[in-house]
């Protein structure tokens, strides 16, 4: 999973940076990216860890899995460097580190176990998240750089996370018209499309690895609470301290890597007649 949304990320904002710039909440800049064969390998790429990411939720518990995803951010900036030819900083190397403990920690300390089922007070919720989320989205797109790229995929994030606490009860259904008539699956789809569509505008905006960061970010925690609030996630007895170490070490790996992203995809302000594309890509310190 870490590895498929790792080059997914990678793949995807490629092509949002080959693609016009979208100023309004427009779904159609889907449809464009779609025409771009990366971005379609990229979409493969994040299906595939979608669906081992909805695997794992069914015994494991989400502070671990959203966090997981986290680690592919740090994918991305690796295939980067050695694909792109990026810049690395030291301090960003040593975020990657520190982002692995993280997650080692939340793997030592997390105790497989099925999930309860959310009531309709919590269906209901989910329902109006996804409004939500798409109206503020929809001021959103107003904002530009790394401003833009930040706002936009924390909504990216905060749409992710409820797919996934849609994806944890949802993932022990027996037969499959047991998923068909839950409406739980259908949420998860809305969330996943409105996340899909914010994450695409964000990396329009500037730094990849800014908006990624920004996504794991805003996508872990809410998941993390519901999942041990609601969905009967579960620590190893004793170890409640090693998952709270865990967990936010890995937030604040990922939340520090934005400090060290500056725009990696450029856009010519100007086409001339044979036409001109987008700058190469570049992840060097701020202010370098």
């Amino acid at each position: 999973m870490i590895a498929a949304y790792g080059v997914a990320n990678l793949l995807q904002s490629m092509a949002a940076a080959r693609t016009s710039v979208h100023h309004t909440f427009d779904p159609q800049l889907l449809v464009r990216l779609a025409c771009h064969r990366t971005y379609l390998l990229g979409l493969f790429c994040q299906v595939l860890g979608f669906v081992l990411a909805f695997v794992a939720r069914r015994d494991l518990p989400l502070f671990l899995v959203q966090a997981s995803v986290a680690a592919g951010l740090g994918v991305t900036a690796l295939l980067g460097v050695l694909v792109l030819k990026w810049t690395l900083p030291v301090a960003e190397v040593a975020l990657l580190v520190l982002l692995l403990g993280g997650i080692t920690a939340l793997v030592l300390s997390a105790q497989p176990a099925h999930s309860r089922q959310l009531g309709t007070a919590g269906v209901v919720g989910l329902a109006v998240a996804l409004a939500v989320i798409a109206v503020v989205g929809f001021f959103a797109v107003r904002l530009h750089g790394a401003l833009g790229s930040v706002a936009l995929g924390s909504l990216a994030g905060i749409a992710f996370s409820a797919a996934a606490i849609a994806a944890r009860p949802l993932a022990v259904e027996q037969s499959f018209a047991g998923y068909c008539s839950n409406p739980l699956l259908y949420l998860l789809v809305a969330h996943s499309l409105v996340g899909q569509l914010l994450l695409g505008l964000a990396m329009q905006r500037g730094s990849t690895t800014a908006a990624v960061a920004a996504m794991d970010a805003a996508g872990a925690v809410p998941a993390a609470i519901v999942g041990l609030l609601l969905l009967g996630d579960r620590i190893h007895p004793g170890r409640e301290w090693l998952a709270a170490v865990g967990f936010v070490v890995t937030l604040v790996a990922v939340i520090a890597m934005t400090r060290y992203a500056e725009p990696q995809h450029h856009h010519a302000t100007a086409r001339s007649a044979a036409g001109r594309r987008a700058d190469g890509a570049r992840l060097h310190p701020a202010g370098r």
